[in-house]
């Protein structure tokens, strides 16, 4: 209080705590931004390891249409990989940004959330890269070799199958962690999460709709599966290790709790 009447008084402009917090913000996305370029420049070098990676469930191989369909395709992967490598970083920033609003003994808990949410990233690319990957392919393909149809796929449209899905993936799998760290913030609770359930499913549909690199029902039904089945374990995680801390009896009690303050000749309260 008495600083920000200092600087009023400077002729200094005021800046409010949401003025404040959105700078915080700014300055946050920024470092996040610097990061992410870096880190596509330097996974650029390894496009084609992260390719051949990439295509270990498809055995024969890509081809290309376009003269510049190869370099765009090794963009996608440079994209792929600087996310992931970012992603330490974003956790960090997303952690210190809300860090205000966690309790003394919570904020040590920094380690352990970036560790649990890094490996719940990389659990979700590799689930979509061995398992929800070669499941849309061998069906989509066995589909077209019962007709007879010869199967030719370009390196640009399979990387960008494969980016589509691993991202979804690897953010879909953070969802149990972020549903327990907002219940333990008390933006929501596992009641009101488990009473919205019919809701949650109709956007995980309408989610999966969207970001399905194809519009059949079975690679919709590949990624909204998932996304259901983390939606329960939000809940049940929620409920097991998002109870949030009992308050302090001032802030149970309001205005009853707090000590007298001193007022001045008006009755106003000297801050």
């Amino acid at each position: 209080m008495s600083d920000t009447l200092a600087g009023a008084q400077a002729g200094e402009p005021v800046r409010t705590p949401l003025q404040r917090h959105i700078g915080d913000l700014k300055r946050r996305l920024y470092w996040c931004g610097a990061c992410f370029l870096v880190a596509c420049v330097f996974t650029f070098t390894y496009a084609d390891e992260m390719i051949a990676w990439l295509k270990k469930p498809y055995s024969d191989d890509l081809i290309f249409y376009a003269p510049t369909e190869a370099i765009f395709a090794a963009i996608k992967v440079a994209l792929l990989g600087g996310i992931t490598l970012t992603m330490p970083v974003i956790l960090y920033h997303l952690w210190k940004f809300f860090e205000p609003a966690l309790l003394p003994g919570e904020r040590r808990w920094i380690i352990p959330f970036l560790a649990i949410a890094s490996g719940f990233f990389a659990m979700g690319v590799a689930f979509a890269n061995f398992v929800i990957v070669p499941l849309a392919l061998h069906f989509m393909l066995q589909f077209g070799v019962d007709r007879a149809l010869v199967p030719q796929i370009g390196v640009g449209l399979y990387v960008d199958f494969n980016v589509k899905f691993l991202l979804t993936f690897g953010f879909a799998f953070e969802m149990p962690l972020i549903i327990t760290l907002l219940s333990r913030l008390r933006v929501l609770t596992p009641d009101l999460l488990a009473r919205y359930r019919r809701h949650a499913i109709m956007v995980n549909l309408i989610l999966s709709a969207i970001l399905t690199p194809t519009s059949d029902l079975f690679n919709l039904l590949l990624m909204a599966g998932p996304l259901i089945v983390l939606y329960e374990i939000g809940i049940l995680s929620a409920r097991v290790f998002g109870r949030p801390p009992a308050r302090p009896p001032q802030e149970e009690d309001g205005e009853e709790g707090m000590p007298d303050v001193p007022t001045g000749t008006a009755g106003r309260r000297v801050v």
